[in-house]
Order: structure tokens, then sequence, then C-alpha cells
């Protein structure tokens, strides 16, 4: 028999799937941007972002089904970093994280 578990209730996300999680949106972010990024730096931009994601995990899972909420998260903790780090405006690089994250 299986454990009794609540329904619609979600598992927490391992390492592995937060770490590709977090590789997707920066691609996609970067195909919105329309800018050449080196992959030393998008390498570097997502060891920021994963960092902080495990960082505030347990805030972020509570709110994984609220998108506007999660990309107003990204754009005050992680946004400044991975613009000052990719050399692009912290506007532009918010906008295109929220149009390809759907926030």
């Amino acid at each position: 028999m299986k454990p009794n578990k609540e329904p619609h209730q979600k598992t927490p996300a391992t390492a592995r799937t937060i770490r590709r999680a977090c590789s997707r949106e920066l691609y996609r972010t970067i195909k919105k941007l329309k800018v050449w990024i080196p992959p030393e730096q998008v390498s570097r931009a997502e060891e920021i972002y994963y960092h902080k994601v495990m960082a505030h995990l347990l805030w972020i899972h509570e709110n994984s089904s609220k998108r506007k909420v999660l990309a107003d998260w990204w754009e005050q903790n992680v946004c400044p970093e991975i613009a000052s780090l990719w050399n692009v405006d912290a506007g532009t690089l918010s906008r295109a994280f929220r149009e390809s994250f759907g926030g």
C-alpha cells in the first residue's frame, strides 16, 4: 500500500533537476536577449543562479506555482549579478527572463 500523501502536493526537487532547470531558464533568456554570451560566462551565471536557488529552496518550493512571484524574486536577487557578469542592462535581462520564464 502506498503511503498517504496529500493530493496535488509537489515533492521537493533534487539538486540535479534544480541545476538543469537553472541552465534551461538561462539558455532561454539568452535566446530572448539575442546576444552572444561566452560559454565561460554562461557557466558562471548558472553557478550563481543555482546557488541562489539552493539558498532559498524552501521559499521557492512554497511559491512554485506563482510564476510572477518567482520572476520578481529572480529580478531582485539574481538579475543584478548576472547582468554585471554578462555586461548587459539589468532591465533588458529582466524582460528577457520574464518573457522566457512566463512571469
